[in-house]
């Protein structure tokens, strides 16, 4: 079992954490005709749209409870009710996301209970789905606030009884995390649907924000994913794939609960974790793996080949969610990269697993600290490190969220040999751009001066 190492700090500096209640938010983007509505003040839905806006440069619906002064300490139900009431009048969502904020969680907020009392009072949109999830900010990460509002999705839409184990042949039921792209769940589609079999995504953020220019001037809600109905049938599959340690526990009791076998697997990058994704589906469909991706898995053979030498060796920074630093990590590990720190924002369970890593809990200060102190050459996070990596003079290679000064950076695909591919190249080049002069080494059988050896001196 890994040491992970535990912050010590009374406050965070050039913070690394995105709160659960971003999270949740961005989970149910991914479900067509939906609308995550944050329980807190304006200020907290308004942070996170500007923060969704930024990376992903669509517009994002997003509604909040408005919490004022008055509601945080009498009691914000009825602006529960409310705002559930306006949305469904106004917009005919297909379901409700309703996720709490910090400031709703210390205030003690009941969201079952309001929820249970404006079914009562407005029996017009029972037919709406609502989803209600606590995701406190001064807790968890985003990844653990996604897992939380997936399983809320599937605790509602798919409840006690109602799966039908094997029913659908051909469907195979993916639980996808929260680090991973539209591009990455393209992929995972594409190599799901080449087996012969249909992919059920959980949630589907490569139909609703993958840059694509709707028909519909303005839509207050969101415009592609999956859909309620195919949610409803997540239990019918002949299996379940969780794709990120973080959404492994959710993947767990859903199948347990209906019953169907589990696959589970980390990031899918590198050569070993998408021959295991590949095998998998080979083995669910009867099916060999096509000429395509045994191509692709020789380019990929060739491209580690050729970024060997600049990556044997190197030392790397990387910080992020638990997800996303240990796919880098072992991906580069692989490599004979140095991983000189990992910084993440909470102390995930999967963590204490990874044999030779050393995990810290922190922020930015601290990897910034901890790269400069391993000279470390290349630092690898989210667009928050820009500054840090130019005080270090190293480049940035940005992954994981937010990016909010690259295009397109929310759409690459980092999933499959071609994405490790393009990865390994992309890092490969940043440290030969930005080549770290070394000491010659000297043997201590070099000569001296002297005529002696420098052994014997």
């Amino acid at each position: 079992m890994n040491d992970i190492i535990r912050r010590k700090k009374a406050l965070s500096v050039s913070p690394l954490k995105t709160s659960q209640t971003i999270g949740a938010a961005l989970a149910f983007l991914g479900v067509n005709g939906a609308v995550p509505l944050l329980h807190g003040s304006q200020g907290c839905t308004a942070f996170a749209k500007v923060f969704f806006v930024r990376h992903f440069r669509e517009p994002v619906p997003l509604q909040t409870t408005a919490m004022d002064q008055i509601s945080s300490v009498m009691g914000a139900d009825d602006n529960i009710k409310e705002a559930l009431r306006v949305i469904c009048e106004k917009s005919s969502p297909s379901l409700v996301g309703l996720a709490t904020t910090g400031l709703a969680e210390t205030q003690g907020a009941d969201i079952r209970r309001a929820v249970y009392e404006f079914r009562e009072e407005s029996p017009p949109f029972e037919n709406t789905h609502v989803v209600a999830v606590n995701t406190p900010d001064f807790s968890g990460s985003f990844e653990s606030g996604f897992a939380t509002a997936v399983k809320g999705m599937l605790n509602v839409l798919v409840p006690d009884g109602a799966a039908k184990p094997y029913s659908r042949k051909r469907q195979v039921t993916i639980l996808c995390g929260a680090n991973l792209t539209p591009g990455d769940l393209e992929f995972v589609a594409e190599s799901v649907e080449s087996f012969g079999l249909r992919p059920l995504l959980i949630p589907d953020l490569s139909g609703s924000l993958d840059g694509h220019l709707s028909d519909a001037a303005f839509s207050p809600v969101t415009t592609g994913g999956v859909s309620v109905q195919d949610i409803a049938m997540a239990g019918d599959s002949i299996a379940v794939l969780a794709i990120g340690e973080s959404i492994h526990p959710v993947a767990e009791g859903f199948a347990k609960r209906v019953g169907l076998p589990l696959h589970t697997f980390g990031h899918l990058l590198g050569l070993e974790a998408t021959d295991d994704w590949l095998m998998t589906l080979s083995q669910l469909s009867n099916q060999p793996v096509s000429a395509k991706y045994q191509r692709h898995r020789r380019q990929l053979q060739d491209a580690m080949l050729d970024t060997h030498f600049m990556l044997g060796m190197a030392p790397i920074a990387v910080a992020g969610d638990p997800d996303l630093v240990l796919g880098f990590s072992r991906l580069l590990r692989n490599m004979g990269s140095d991983i000189v720190a990992a910084v993440v924002p909470y102390a995930a369970q999967a963590l204490e697993s990874e044999a030779g890593l050393t995990p810290m809990v922190g922020d930015l200060e601290e990897l910034e600290k901890s790269a400069r102190e391993s000279h470390a050459h290349l630092l690898i996070t989210n667009s928050h490190g820009a500054e840090s990596a130019k005080r270090l003079d190293i480049p940035l290679l940005r992954a994981g969220f937010p990016q909010y000064d690259l295009l397109g950076g929310f759409q690459r695909t980092w999933f499959g040999y071609r994405g490790t591919s393009q990865a390994l190249f992309d890092i490969a080049n940043l440290l030969t751009e930005h080549h770290q002069e070394m000491a010659p080494y000297q043997s201590v059988y070099t000569p001296t001066k002297n005529g002696g050896n420098s052994v014997w001196q």
